[in-house]
């Protein structure tokens, strides 16, 4: 374990740290009442990287590594767009407009209504007469 003493170059090797292996990166942040300092450690199982302070001044700092470590650790998990549908099979299969639909050819969804039963308040029980 390192503590580093300075801040820029510990954002700096944190970022470096979950950009070299992703899926093995722990970053864990820990408040020590007792002690009032905030700990800030991050590790891969092979290096493990730690900051303290007791400065509250330091929180934008702070806050700006965690959103750079969350737009990373979000830009690895998106997925790919689903494709679009063609226009041509759409209308194709989409069944003829109802009664009444404007003649533009504009669908309007429906919600159903929740089922029935199971929801609801609970019966009043009786007292003793």
């Amino acid at each position: 374990m390192v503590y580093i003493t300075s801040w820029p170059e510990y954002a700096k090797r944190a970022e470096e740290l979950y950009a070299a292996v992703p899926t093995k990166t722990r970053y864990v942040v820990k408040w020590r009442a007792d002690k009032n300092e905030l700990v800030l450690k991050i590790t891969d199982d092979v290096t493990c990287l730690k900051y303290k302070t007791h400065s509250s001044l330091l929180l934008n700092r702070f806050d700006a590594l965690n959103l750079a470590l969350m737009k990373r650790m979000r830009a690895r998990a998106e997925r790919p767009a689903p494709p679009e549908p063609v226009e041509e099979t759409m209308e194709a299969v989409s069944p003829a407009p109802a009664a009444g639909a404007a003649a533009g050819g504009v669908q309007v969804q429906v919600q159903a209504a929740p089922a029935a039963g199971g929801g609801g308040k609970k019966k009043k029980k009786k007292g003793k007469k």
